[in-house]
């Protein structure tokens, strides 16, 4: 694979298609092995024993029964796949996490959904969460985080979605933010995307949401 860092992604380029119409090996290639390739999406999934004793091929195996990888008659998935054609060849280059927000227990818990909408039932699974963003190095800088977050509401409104939410890190001129951080999704990602800022949890953090008109 070629690094192709420095040049911006042509949308002409890009498709974005759920992740049980990738195959299981695409989606491999864009983790990894360090970083996202370790958590697998399981850190807003799980609670308890399993986050902080699972290996990573058990996090990996968790995430590929959630997807559904490789059926493309699934009826059910767990996030976006994206892939990118340059000089004729089709890479897969992105992820993003996207999903009914009661699929993310630990995510319930946490003062940045609950402080998010005052007395909106945390169980309600037509709020629909972006989580997490993953871009295959080599293909990272180019704007493709965007394009994934755009995806995400078409498809979680097609899907019965009322509203969408992320959970986006707001960045500051001069401190350095990690990948850590950064996964899921700068603020200014989200509002290009169409997302509007209805609460800030804390300095850095802030909760990016659309709501459908049903």
């Amino acid at each position: 694979m070629r690094s192709t860092e420095a040049s911006p992604i042509d949308p002409g380029d890009l498709t974005i298609v759920p992740a049980n119409e990738a195959t299981w090996a695409d989606l491999t290639a864009i983790f990894g092995t360090t970083d996202s390739g370790r958590c697998n999406c399981q850190r807003f999934r799980t609670r308890g024993w399993f986050w902080d004793q699972a290996t990573d091929e058990q996090r990996r195996a968790r995430l590929r029964e959630q997807t559904n990888c490789d059926d493309p008659q699934a009826t059910s998935t767990t996030g976006l796949v994206a892939y990118l054609t340059e000089g004729g060849e089709r890479v897969p280059a992105g992820w993003v996490a996207v999903e009914p927000r009661t699929e993310y227990p630990r995510l319930l818990g946490l003062p940045t959904v609950w402080k998010a909408r005052p007395g909106e039932d945390r169980q309600d699974d037509g709020v629909w969460s972006v989580t997490c963003f993953v871009v295959r190095k080599g293909y990272r800088r180019r704007g493709l985080t965007y394009a994934l977050a755009a995806a995400t509401i078409p498809y979680a409104k097609a899907n019965g979605a009322r509203a969408l939410e992320g959970y986006a890190m707001r960045t500051q001129p001069g401190r350095a933010i990690t990948w850590g951080e950064l996964h899921v999704g700068a603020v200014q990602v989200f509002a290009d995307a169409g997302f509007e800022e209805v609460s800030s949890p804390s300095v850095r953090r802030a909760v990016m949401r659309v709501d459908f008109d049903r």
